[in-house]
């Protein structure tokens, strides 16, 4: 499939699909992806290239003043996304995904220039990697809701599945890249040469998107023909989006679900497994290779979904739920090991199991959310997760200090364990696919037709992709 497709009404609002436009997963599941998502999705990977290898120099470059300053770094970027990603999920519903990203990725490529000239200049004082991850968390918190409702926008409902797996496949690659292309560059130039590289990526990405056109939701459309007249605050829009969550069952269940697997399951690689690696004397490489093992995981589970494209209706909630049976295994297998080797398959298997969690939860979340509150839901999708591992990644820390990384690796495979039957049990859950059964809240988004947001130029009605 070239384009999306959708009936337009009188109006120039998109319909849902009708019996001459077959709706989108009666569509062959093989169908090429729209070059519009292909084309917007190769940019954004290239710029997740280099705000990968900018965090590591950033990271690099706190790591001189001491750990207790590493720490306040990441900690500074964290909060200043976790405080604003909500109203930065409103912004995105109430502009559209395609302008808050151009805004973000402008301000990053000025932040970054102005990151290098300094550094270059100056060196890197605290107040200065202080200032670039406050930044850093303040844009996120705008472009990643932005961001995350992009698939939703420009690819139709039968092929979501498959677009998101792309995506999984495509920022695992890049963290994969972009970690040694930052220490690469910042030996050999320091910070200011990473930075210039990211802001050579963001200048590429806003290239791209000014060539997207990106469709605007049906109510947004109906809001700007009216004028925008009553229009509430950003607050009531961030809280109407929680509101919509917190009573919708299927959201509800899945945004639980992922904080709960974001809890269980991010920390382990990321802490428990060096610790571990730490106290059984295994080194340091063995601990590269337990990541290098589960980005590998992710990578092949999500390259395979992407491949063969995104299953059946139903295979939503299960395919989840089966992917945290199958991660817990591989926790499972971490805390028991007794050597490397075991420690490296556990980190394989664990991989593989959040891949296809990711692959499965993502569909269905974005699918289940109304045309209107995409940007929202994503903001709320990254705050369970964001909150729930500041949480966890503190309480796991201070066990394995107590009562070494064995105990609370088992307990996040136990956890884990848990998540999945949850899920596999839910009647939500269970029977949950791209649309969950439902015949209402997003199609026209899905159809892919209505008015696209090019700043004017082409603003008709007309095609989305």
């Amino acid at each position: 499939m070239t384009t999306t497709t959708g009936a337009l009404g009188p109006d120039g609002a998109a319909r849902p699909d009708g019996p001459d436009q077959p709706s989108g997963p009666d569509r062959p599941a093989r169908a090429a992806l729209p070059a519009s998502y292909l084309l917007w999705l190769a940019g954004a990977q290239l710029g997740a290239v280099g705000d990968a290898a900018l965090a590591f120099a950033l990271g690099w470059a706190a790591a001189a003043h001491g750990g207790g300053a590493a720490g306040l770094v990441l900690t500074a970027l964290t909060v200043a996304r976790t405080a604003l990603v909500l109203v930065g999920g409103a912004v995105a519903d109430r502009l559209g995904a395609r302008r808050v990203m151009l805004a973000g990725d402008a301000v990053m490529l000025a932040a970054t220039l102005a990151l290098a000239a300094v550094a270059g200049g100056w060196g890197t004082p605290l107040r200065l990697l202080l200032l670039a991850a406050v930044v850093i968390g303040a844009v996120d918190a705008f472009h990643l809701p932005a961001s995350g409702s992009m698939p939703r926008l420009l690819v139709g409902a039968g092929q979501l599945p498959r677009a998101l797996a792309l995506r999984q496949a495509g920022g695992q690659l890049a963290a994969l890249l972009g970690a040694p292309l930052g220490g690469a560059l910042a030996a050999a130039g320091g910070l200011p040469a990473v930075a210039l590289v990211d802001a050579a990526s963001f200048a590429v990405v806003l290239l791209v998107l000014l060539r997207v056109p990106v469709p605007v939701p049906v109510p947004r459309q109906r809001r700007e023909r009216s004028g925008g007249q009553h229009s509430p605050g950003l607050l009531a829009e961030a809280a109407a989006g929680v509101r919509l969550a917190a009573g919708d069952r299927l959201l509800r269940a899945a945004l639980l679900l992922t904080g709960a697997a974001a809890g269980a399951l991010l920390p382990v690689v990321s802490l428990l497994a060096p610790l571990l690696a730490r106290v059984e004397g295994w080194g340091a490489g063995s601990a590269g290779l337990v990541a290098g093992g589960q980005g590998a995981g992710v990578l092949a589970v999500a390259a395979l979904l992407a491949r063969r494209g995104g299953g059946a209706r139903g295979a939503g909630g299960t395919g989840a739920a089966l992917g945290l049976c199958a991660a817990a295994a591989g926790i499972a297998l971490l805390a028991a090991a007794p050597g490397p080797g075991t420690a490296v398959a556990g980190g394989v298997v664990t991989g593989a199991g959040s891949g296809l969690f990711a692959c499965r939860i993502g569909p269905l979340v974005l699918g289940a959310a109304p045309d209107g509150h995409l940007s929202r839901v994503q903001a709320l999708l990254t705050l369970v997760q964001s909150a729930a591992l500041v949480l966890s990644t503190g309480l796991l820390g201070l066990l394995a200090d107590a009562a070494g990384p064995r105990l609370p690796t088992a307990l996040c495979a136990v956890a884990t364990g848990a998540a999945g039957a949850f899920a596999l049990a839910s009647p939500v859950l269970r029977p949950g696919g791209v649309l969950a059964g439902r015949t209402g809240g997003g199609q026209s988004a899905r159809a892919g037709r209505g008015r696209t947001e090019t700043d004017g130029a082409r603003g008709a009605a007309g095609r989305a992709a």
